[in-house]
């Protein structure tokens, strides 16, 4: 089943604040958007662990389906794919995530901006 994470700037001047957690799992029905404060990278592992949250919390919905997750952030991707040290701040959730793909055993892959219907369809 495809999964998508991502994350909305709501305020172009700023890149700290006023961003949205994204996910979606159109094979589902399921699109996900709330508002978060933090950095883009923190964002985009908020959206990461908060679509896997849901995954765990839904089972029914999963249960005997492979996982392909897509996003936009290549850093987030590359640090879960290959396990590499991220900065302090962001060790925890890095940390999280590769829990998660241990549980679940998920593919992780990048997907452009644009394609991605996690964030493509913001207002809709």
């Amino acid at each position: 089943m495809e999964c998508y994470f991502g994350s909305y700037s709501r305020d172009e001047k700023s890149r700290e604040t006023k961003r949205l957690v994204c996910f979606s799992i159109p094979e589902a029905g399921i699109v996900f958007k709330a508002p978060f404060q933090g950095g883009e990278l923190h964002t985009e592992y908020a959206s990461l662990l908060t679509l896997l949250e849901f995954v765990e919390l839904n089972g029914k919905i999963f249960k005997g389906k492979e996982l392909e997750i897509f996003g936009t952030s290549l850093d987030v991707i590359r640090q879960v794919n290959q396990n590499i040290p991220c900065h302090f701040e962001y060790s925890e959730l890095l940390k999280k995530a590769l829990t998660y793909k241990k549980k679940y055993n998920f593919n992780l892959g990048w997907i452009p901006r644009e394609n991605n219907p996690s964030t493509n369809s913001i207002f809709d």
